[in-house]
């Protein structure tokens, strides 16, 4: 049978492109090394966190899966950086990590139109009529588009100490032919490095005195379609390492497989491990683990913090001398695992790679970390897969449109050295790409996609409605002095009114809250409270947010320059060398990225625009 789609790999990138190309009717094959483990949580049990939340409410805007998963699976919930502006504040939700892998495999199994087989993909090639997978048990597969989304499992070696085998993750065989064939299609490849620490049996482990992190009890669901969390949330505890363990680790530094060259691969430097930590921070006395329940019954934990391939009786001593662990039962050693990736300059903005069509790449296989980068890069592959089979033309996000778009262009762009991560230090619009807003971003998106339903979009339509119906009425609405006693002004952080003055202007001042507001006007309080924050937001931050707006639209007039793909960069008098070396290997589709590459100055970006409009391409 010759299916539309096949998804190699059954992670978080596989699910959301399995997904996204079956509901968009394409015949979709999954081929993993075990369907019982699809989205496996294979490092730290939890989703969202600064700039992921933002990623998860996106995926969810567009009619992806990550959102309603962790809903149903979250055991606790908390809001990050609630005292700093919104553009920060970030959602993070511990999951029960069997009852999430079991969710997903549950909406994988149930929906129309996509199969699963476990198998091992050994060899890819193109077709007259697409691709042709040749698999270690089935035999031969056919289909017109194929996404890659093969995790850490390209010739994965993991590493404890000493031992060293071949594995993609722990008990889970590798990928080890696959890469060759990538190799022969005209990829180049890297080798990149990832770690986790040991999991403990946390009946084993000693709480009293450690200090116990609560979930929010107000704290919003990831999935715009749920309105509430409804499950009873359990605890998270902070414990901490000392001196004695860093000395431990120096003292045994030779054995790391990191030190001793043993791994060539570069790990991720913003998720470093504890050997890493001490080496590269030696005046810090002590570092934070936090302990993660993978549960509600405590039965495994994850020491999120200790990160280690040190060898096991190292990981032992070290775990022995944290507070709280002095009694806790190991129930697996940490470990380093190295593996292939492709360099995601070598892709469009689509996630297909330059010069073969039809062949995409999401997660790992591009140079990223994290569940959550890689489910947004499953759901965009998963979309344009399925415009490819139908010959419609990709759908893109931009830097501006979402987390998802700035990923995309940081690594078909600059492409990465090292497991890239999102950082909301890494966008430049991050005010208007604010995990509330997502909906408001991308669900008519979603809806011309396919993927969002009529009443998902009208539901967001409505909230839209009744926020700048909100926004108008506050501004209808004057206080005068003399309408409000002076000690209720003063309550809510109001000196005086030396005229009179809209409620919206009163909530432009510091310390004025909608919350606030709402003790002198009760009527404010039968606002539904997601339109309320949205609109204090936006009045609040009105200044900054149109500073942004106006970057934006002087950074399209750019995009909208278009380059010629197949350009002699080598032919432009006045471009160094370097210049040339890099607009020749990104190939940027527009002025915009051109911008964007590093190395590529406003000089050289002036010079290049004015050659192109010379010859007429421009």
């Amino acid at each position: 049978m010759k299916w539309d789609i096949i998804i190699v790999g059954g992670g978080h990138a596989g699910v959301e492109a399995a997904l996204a190309s079956a509901r968009l009717g394409c015949t979709t094959l999954v081929i993993t090394i075990s369907k019982h483990r699809v989205a496996h949580m294979a490092c730290n049990p939890s989703i969202g966190g600064t700039a992921k939340s933002q990623v998860v409410k996106e995926v969810d805007a567009l009619g992806g899966e990550m959102a309603k998963a962790i809903d149903d699976t979250a055991i606790q919930y908390r809001m990050l950086n609630t005292r700093k502006g919104p553009a920060v504040r970030a959602t993070r939700a511990q999951a029960d990590r069997k009852a999430y892998e079991k969710r997903m495999r549950k909406a994988l199994e149930s929906q129309p139109g996509l199969d699963i087989i476990e198998d091992e993909v050994e060899y890819l090639d193109r077709d007259r009529g697409g691709f042709e997978l040749h698999t270690s048990k089935h035999g031969v597969f056919n289909s017109k588009s194929v996404v890659l989304t093969t995790g850490t499992f390209l010739k994965g070696v993991c590493f404890v100490g000493d031992k060293v085998w071949p594995e993609g993750r722990y008990g889970e065989p590798p990928a080890s032919r696959l890469s060759a064939s990538l190799v022969n299609l005209g990829l180049k490849m890297g080798r990149l490095k990832t770690g986790t620490p040991a999991r403990l049996n946390g009946r084993t482990i000693d709480f009293s005195n450690l200090q116990e992190e609560r979930g929010d009890p107000d704290c919003k669901p990831f999935s715009f379609d749920n309105k509430r969390i409804v499950e009873d949330q359990i605890s998270c505890y902070i414990t901490y390492t000392n001196t004695d363990i860093n000395k431990l680790l120096i003292d045994n530094m030779k054995r790391s497989p990191l030190y001793s060259g043993k791994i060539e691969g570069i790990g991720p430097r913003y998720c470093p491990s504890i050997e890493d930590k001490v080496v590269r921070f030696p005046d810090r006395q002590r570092h934070q683990v936090f302990l993660e329940p993978e549960d509600r019954t405590y039965s495994v934990i994850y020491p999120n913090g200790i990160s280690s391939s040190m060898p096991e009786d190292v990981q032992e001593r070290m775990i022995r001398n944290i507070p709280g662990l002095e009694s806790a039962e190991i129930v697996r050693y940490g470990y380093a695992v190295e593996y292939d990736f492709v360099e995601p300059t070598q892709l469009e903005h689509s996630l297909e790679v330059k010069g073969i069509k039809g062949l995409f790449l999401a997660g790992q296989i591009n140079g990223t970390s994290g569940y959550e980068e890689a489910a947004g890069q499953g759901l965009l592959a998963g979309i344009n897969a399925a415009r490819f089979v139908k010959r419609k033309g990709s759908f893109l996000l931009s830097r501006s449109d979402a987390y998802i778009g700035l990923m995309v262009d940081d690594l078909v762009t600059k492409g990465t050295s090292e497991p890239y991560r999102l950082l909301t230090s890494r966008a430049e619009y991050r005010l208007l790409l604010r995990e509330d807003n997502a909906d408001q971003r991308l669900r008519e998106k979603g809806y011309e996609i396919g993927l969002v339903s009529e009443a998902q979009v009208q539901r967001t339509r409505q909230k839209i409605q009744a926020i700048d119906k909100l926004k108008k009425d506050l501004a209808k609405k004057v206080m005068k002095k003399g309408d409000v006693e002076q000690e209720a002004l003063e309550r809510i952080g109001i000196g005086s009114l030396n005229r009179p003055s809209s409620l919206l202007d009163l909530l432009k001042m510091p310390g004025v809250t909608m919350r606030s507001l709402s003790t002198i006007y009760p009527e404010l309080q039968e606002i539904d409270k997601d339109v309320a924050e949205e609109a204090e937001i936006e009045i609040k931050y009105q200044g900054y947010i149109s500073k942004q707006e106006r970057e934006i639209n002087k950074m399209k007039k750019l995009e909208n320059k278009k380059l010629p793909r197949e350009f002699d960069y080598s032919k432009i008098i006045g471009l160094s060398k370097e210049v040339v070396e890099k607009l020749s290997s990104v190939r940027p589709s527009d002025l915009g990225q051109a911008s964007r590459i590093p190395g590529v100055t406003p000089a050289a970006l002036s010079r290049l625009a004015a050659e192109l409009v010379k010859k007429g391409l421009l």
